[in-house]
């Protein structure tokens, strides 16, 4: 039998609102202390809450079923037409991340057999070699008992990796232009974020002409090498995976493939989004294990157990569950993504609460994986959460920091694999310790990194 449709009166209401008579306020205070904003209202509403942004009024969905319903149940009925996304279009083209409807299917077809996890497999040996051989340049550091930005550490070692596995390249050096125009671009686009006003990239500011500078270095490097390997030089890297797939839903005689400019906006996407990322859960596992000794104790057990003095393999996965549990609680208090959008295009429901066309809605891992009604000691760094038994009664969407539904991340396998060999590789042979005094803060903008340099001292086990 159909389902009754909502009369006026039967209509489902709209979610509380924060405002009150006050409209302007909750986006002042949302500018101003982001996390705070979000922890404050999830505690207040537990379920969803609305206000305005500008002219559109937006929902900010907080509990698991809500997020459920919007990312897995009914995601055709909201896209990405909202000004986070627009901000990264011009910067990532239109890749994975960013792209929408029929057009980003096709793509996720294309691109899925390249983070196949046999595919990703193959690049076990490259993270374990960048690991090693940072840990050989931190041995002199160790004997002299001094101290490392760990926050940059992990980003280096994460575009190394990058570079390698995806365009067979290592682009960290520091007079390397690859490398440079990466950190500009990066630059720029958590700047344009966090900004109220950012001018069109068209206009022609010192910044934007910074940016479009990197964006052309970017796009010359990986043109040059699209077009060699199009000319036959072949590499066993995610480059060369995905200009070999091909969507096998497509008509019959058609070219299935990827044309060069989605290429060249998929690689983007990964340089950009992808190594970032996995740095932040990095660095945010390492500041954590920092603070609780008796974690990182039982980190060094598993890992002397499992490995003695040698260093990690693709086969030793499985032999590392409670490594891959600390970065997994590292992930739940520190998502890279904190807080992500979409716009509804019809109407629909969410936590009992309609939600109108056009409207955006806001949802946070942040928020929801702190959510009290679903987590215990909410703000406490415990592993022990993510043990197969506590992950099997826990409810859908309470966890989700590769997002979730269709649109999950299609890396989330190449980035626990790397984030589980890098710690394994790297706690093996060190302790970090967070230099005394040092004050870290989140500082949620594209991604939720630590608000300045983690001064760490480097000792030998």
């Amino acid at each position: 039998m159909a389902a009754a449709a909502h009369t006026p009166s039967s209509a489902p209401p709209l979610a509380p609102s924060l405002a009150g008579d006050r409209w302007l306020e909750p986006l002042r205070n949302f500018r101003k202390r982001r996390l705070g904003f979000l922890m404050e209202t999830l505690l207040v509403h537990r379920e969803i809450a609305r206000f305005r942004v500008g002219p559109i009024m937006a929902n900010i969905v907080l509990h698991p079923e809500g997020v459920r319903h919007l990312l897995q149940e009914n995601p055709k009925n909201y896209d990405k037409q909202t000004r986070g996304f627009n901000n990264l279009r011009p910067l990532l083209g239109n890749g994975l991340l960013t792209s929408d409807g029929e057009f980003w299917l096709r793509q996720r077809r294309i691109a899925q057999p390249a983070f196949h996890k046999n595919q990703i497999a193959g690049f076990a040996d490259t993270m374990v070699r960048a690991a090693v051989e940072l840990a050989d340049r931190w041995e002199p550091l160790a004997r002299q008992g001094g101290s490392i930005d760990v926050r940059r550490a992990m980003m280096r070692i994460t575009l190394r990796i990058v570079g390698e596995t995806l365009l067979s390249t290592d682009v960290t050096g520091d007079a390397d232009e690859v490398g440079q125009a990466l950190s500009q671009l990066l630059v720029d686009a958590n700047r344009r974020m966090s900004a109220t006003f950012s001018a069109p990239l068209h206009w022609p500011t010192p910044r934007n002409v910074r940016s479009r500078r990197a964006a052309a270095v970017l796009d010359g490097v990986v043109g040059r090498i699209i077009a060699e390997r199009r000319g036959g030089a072949r590499k066993k890297d995610l480059l060369t995976t995905l200009m070999d797939a091909r969507d096998g839903d497509a008509a019959p005689g058609t070219f299935a493939g990827m044309t060069d400019t989605q290429l060249r906006d998929e690689v983007m996407t990964i340089f950009l989004a992808g190594h970032e990322t996995t740095a932040n859960a990095l660095t945010w596992t390492f500041y954590s294990l920092s603070k609780h000794p008796s974690v990182h104790r039982t980190l060094l057990e598993e890992l002397d157990g499992a490995l003695g003095e040698r260093p990690p393999a693709l086969e030793d996965m499985a032999r590392l569950p409670f490594c891959q549990m600390i970065i997994k609680e590292a992930l739940r208090l520190y998502p890279p993504v904190w807080l992500a959008s979409r716009r509804a295009v019809g109407d629909d429901v969410l936590c009992g609460c309609r939600v109108r066309a056009g409207e955006l809605v806001f949802f946070s891992p942040y928020a929801t994986q702190r959510h009290p009604d679903f987590w215990d000691n909410p703000e406490g760094f415990d592993p022990t959460r993510f043990t197969p038994e506590q992950e099997s009664k826990r409810a859908k969407f309470t966890y989700f920091p590769f997002g979730g539904g269709p649109r999950v991340c299609i890396g989330n396998g190449f980035a626990m694999l790397e984030a589980t060999l890098v710690l394994a590789t790297l706690a093996q042979r060190f302790r970090l310790e967070l230099v005394p005094g040092t004050h870290i803060e989140p500082e949620p903008v594209i991604t939720l990194r630590p608000n300045g340099a983690v001064p760490m001292t480097v000792h030998r086990r």
